[in-house]
């Protein structure tokens, strides 16, 4: 990314001033307003858009196109940003805990490890929905207390082959970690650095499979300036304030529907997305 470039992220997130160096303090203030200004969405996988892990595409959508993304695009659109800023970045595996705390599929999340001018070193996340607010302490085992919730990373034990678990930093890489929020297993992070195109074949599964929670369901959300959440599953509307009370309503026609994307997520829509079959057709 040149300059130009640069600057015009930094105004997508309303950021008004490039940062001197790449501080601790930076960091939490850009991660915030990432996830203030561009939200989680899986809108190209039912508008027939292709997910391109190309890192000039990723921002090209994120701040020419105003829209926002997965976890791929989000985090890789934010990782070169941060690269350009002087930040050291490193692309990081993950498998997301689903019912019954069983992973997924290899290369199912991307996050990202950021170490900073101060010497901090941090698990930076923009792209997994309801997360933390702020980056997280890599190294640190205890609680993390954050306006999303109370986070921990914790050594991971072995998964169903008996792989991952119970690595120690003298041996290589060291063990999987597993972030939690709330007590809750969220995903289970690889330490290896990996680079964008390792994560093709998890884009494509998620945007194709029948078995993927993304081609099943509609969203776009984001987090608001109070500490909510607003987010749109299709028709409904969800307003969650800060201390967790909701407000659904569905929304009736088209327009109100492209409305809502505009108004509330910037996001400018020829048609209102409709997920699609395992056929690749649409249905309401």
């Amino acid at each position: 990314m040149d300059s130009v470039q640069v600057d015009a992220y930094l105004r997508r997130l309303g950021v008004e001033q490039t940062p001197a160096r790449p501080t601790d303090e930076v960091l939490r203030a850009l991660h915030l307003r990432h996830l203030l200004t561009v939200p989680f969405e899986n809108l190209s996988v039912h508008l027939g858009e292709e997910i391109v892990l190309d890192e000039k595409l990723l921002v090209d959508k994120v701040v020419g196109a105003r829209r926002g993304g997965f976890c791929y695009e989000l985090n890789g659109a934010f990782g070169a940003l941060l690269a350009a800023l002087g930040f050291e970045v490193s692309p990081l595996a993950a498998r997301v805990y689903g019912e019954g705390e069983r992973l997924g599929v290899p290369y199912d999340h991307m996050a990202l490890r950021v170490r900073t001018a101060d010497g901090g070193d941090w698990l930076a996340d923009v792209g997994f929905g309801a997360h933390s607010h702020y980056p997280l302490r890599f190294a640190e085992r205890g609680e993390q207390e954050d306006p999303g919730g109370v986070f921990r990373i914790v050594e991971a034990a072995p998964d169903e082959a008996g792989a991952g678990g119970g690595g120690t930093r003298e041996e290589g890489e060291g063990s999987d970690l597993d972030v939690l929020r709330d007590g809750g297993r969220q995903y289970r992070l690889e330490v290896r650095p990996r680079v964008l195109g390792d994560f093709v074949t998890g884009a494509w599964w998620h945007s194709t499979s029948p078995h993927s929670h993304f081609m099943r369901s509609l969203v776009c959300s984001r987090i608001t300036e109070d500490g909510g959440r607003v987010t749109l599953s299709g028709r409904r509307l969800t307003v969650t304030d800060p201390g967790g009370g909701r407000e659904e309503r569905e929304l009736g026609g088209d327009e109100e529907v492209l409305a809502a994307y505009r108004e509330l997520f910037g996001i400018e829509l020829e048609r209102v997305p409709a997920v699609r079959s395992r056929s690749g057709d649409s249905r309401g």
